[in-house]
């Protein structure tokens, strides 16, 4: 009987449901892996182009610094898009025939054009990260289904066949219990990966806000507003 028992006897005997579920988990895998890849390379783009900063400020005008952003040409670029969504407001802002905008001073209005850059920075570094966190937490239970069906259906052989000592049982139940394995081994990097992507959206968004208090600084003013050396510090160790 144990040369029966296996991954592929499982599937065999465990009819369309433990099949369905098989394949559920399989294609929960293969988009947690995905998502984790993609988002994970954005992150470390996003990073090299959070260097480029010093770049940015070290250029002799606002067109220099804007090209110094471009560190891979045909990227998405927030840090580039913010310093463009920031001198689009302030030429609009200028340069317009009378709005309602114009009740507000050119202070406000940059603010408000940086947030909403920032926002839609946000919303494009947290895209995919619900559908991870939903395979994370329920990816578990599916393999838990998978286990309870397969013990049902074992113990329904095991019943026909009339015999029930603990050699006939241990294999069946054994080899159902493979589905919880493959509920958390498609859960646990999914909840990893998780963790790991908001992290570093984190880190970007932190760079975004700076980069923007600066820039709204540098837009109104038309200087940049130097911290202290310690805030600098802690800042680029973040």
């Amino acid at each position: 009987m144990n040369e029966q028992l296996g991954l592929l006897h499982m599937l065999q005997s465990g009819g369309v449901v433990i099949g369905f579920t098989a394949t559920a988990l399989l294609v929960m895998s293969i988009i947690s892996w995905t998502v984790i890849i993609v988002k994970g390379l954005g992150v470390q783009r996003a990073k090299k182009q959070a260097a480029a900063l010093q770049g940015f400020w070290h250029s002799k005008d606002l067109a220099q610094g804007i090209n110094a952003l471009e560190v891979e040409p045909g990227q998405l670029n927030p840090f580039k898009q913010l310093a463009i969504e920031g001198q689009s407001a302030m030429q609009h802002h200028r340069h317009s025939d009378k709005q309602l905008h114009d009740a507000l001073d050119l202070s406000d209005w940059m603010t408000g054009s940086l947030s909403n850059a920032i926002d839609d920075a946000k919303d494009r570094l947290s895209h995919g990260l619900a559908l991870l966190a939903s395979i994370g937490s329920t990816a578990p239970f599916v393999g838990l289904f998978g286990t309870v069906w397969g013990i049902y259906h074992a113990l329904l052989t095991i019943s026909d066949a009339g015999s029930a000592g603990l050699d006939k049982v241990a294999g069946p139940v054994g080899e159902a219990l493979i589905m919880t394995a493959f509920g958390l081994a498609v859960a646990i990097p999914a909840v990893l990966g998780y963790n790991a992507l908001v992290r570093g959206n984190q880190f970007i968004i932190g760079k975004l806000n700076r980069f923007a208090y600066d820039l709204h600084a540098f837009f109104v003013t038309g200087n940049r507003i130097e911290r202290p050396q310690a805030i600098r510090r802690v800042g680029n160790e973040g």
